[in-house]
C-alpha cells in the first residue's frame, strides 16, 4: 500500500475510532486518535501478519502496552479482517470480545493483555526472549505512551533488553504531550527521551508519528536486526486527538467520549458527513 492508501486508511481508522468510542459512551478519544497512523503503518505495511492464521508462529507480535487505546487496535484487525467490522459496535459491552482494555484470551489478533500502565515492555522482552530461545526472528513491537514513560517498571524493562541484546524488539513510543491529568511537562517532565532511551542503550530514532514516509522506514529498522543486537526505539512526535480539531491538543478529551455534537464536527472534518 502507497503512502496515500495509508493516510486512506488512517481516516478510516479515526472514523472507526470515533463511532465506536461515541456508541460505547465510554472510552479514550485523545490517545487513540493519535496513535492511528502508527497502528495504520503497523498492521497495513510493516507487520508481517496473517488474518486468517492469527496463530502463525512466523507472524510479528505487537503489545499495545497503552491499552487504554485498544479501539485504534480494534479498528485495525477488524479492518484487517481479523473479526467483522460490525463487532466494533460492542466496544464495551457487557460480555464483548472488544473490552476496555485488550484481553488476548477474548479478542482475535491481540498478542497480550495490556492496561495496567509499564508493564507492556516487559512482556515484550519476555516474547521476544522466548522467540529467541526457538530461533525465531520475528519482530517485537511494542506501543507505548509517553506518560507511560512516568513509570519505573518501563526503565527497568528498557535496561533488560540492552543487557540481553533483544534486537527483534522495537519500541513506539506515543509522544503526544499529554496524560489525563494534563501536560506530561506539568505532570513529571520526561525530557530529554531520546537522550535517556539512547542511555540505557537502545538505538533511537525520533520521526513525525504523523508522516509515513518517516514512520515507516523507521519502523522497518527491525527487518535489518540480528536476535542479538542493540533494541530500538522509536519517538514518534503525535498529537493528542489527531484528526478532529475539536479534540486535537486538548488533555481532557484523554478519557471522554465524543457527544453527538462533537461526533458530527469530527465525522464532518474527516470527510464522513
Amino acid at each position: 500500500m502507497d503512502y496515500e492508501g495509508l493516510r486512506e486508511t488512517a481516516r478510516e481508522m479515526r472514523i472507526n475510532i470515533l463511532r465506536m468510542i461515541h456508541c460505547a459512551k465510554s472510552g479514550h478519544t485523545g490517545g487513540s486518535l493519535s496513535a492511528a497512523d502508527l497502528m495504520t503503518a503497523l498492521y497495513f505495511h510493516v507487520m508481517e501478519h496473517r488474518p486468517g492464521e492469527p496463530e502463525w508462529p512466523g507472524r510479528d507480535r505487537f503489545v499495545l502496552s497503552k491499552g487504554h487505546a485498544a479501539p485504534a487496535l480494534y479498528s485495525a484487525l477488524a479492518m484487517r479482517g481479523y473479526f467483522d467490522a460490525k463487532e466494533l459496535m460492542t466496544l464495551r459491552r457487557l460480555n464483548s470480545r472488544l473490552q476496555g482494555h485488550p484481553d488476548m484470551l477474548r479478542t482475535r489478533g491481540v498478542n497480550a493483555s495490556s492496561g495496567s500502565l509499564g508493564q507492556g515492555l516487559s512482556i515484550a522482552n519476555g516474547i521476544a526472549m522466548g522467540l529467541r530461545l526457538d530461533g525465531n526472528e520475528a519482530a517485537v513491537f511494542v506501543m507505548l505512551g509517553d506518560g507511560e514513560n512516568q513509570e519505573g517498571q518501563v526503565w527497568e524493562a528498557a535496561m533488560t533488553a540492552a543487557h540481553f541484546r533483544l534486537g527483534k524488539v522495537l519500541a513506539i513510543v506515543d509522544n503526544n504531550g499529554l496524560q489525563i491529568d494534563g501536560a506530561v511537562k506539568d505532570v513529571m517532565g520526561i525530557e530529554p527521551l531520546a537522550q535517556k532511551w539512547d542511555s540505557f542503550g537502545w538505538d533511537v530514532e525520533t520521526v513525525d508519528g504523523h508522516d509515513f514516509g518517516r514512520i515507516i522506514p523507521a519502523l522497518l529498522r527491525v527487518r535489518k536486526k540480528g536476535l542479538h543486537d542493540r533494541p530500538s526505539v522509536v519517538i514518534a512526535r503525535t498529537i493528542k486527538g489527531k484528526g478532529a480539531s475539536v479534540f486535537e491538543g486538548k488533555a481532557k478529551y484523554h478519557g471522554v467520549a465524543p457527544s453527538d455534537q462533537e461526533l458530527e464536527a469530527a465525522l464532518q472534518e474527516l470527510g464522513e458527513v
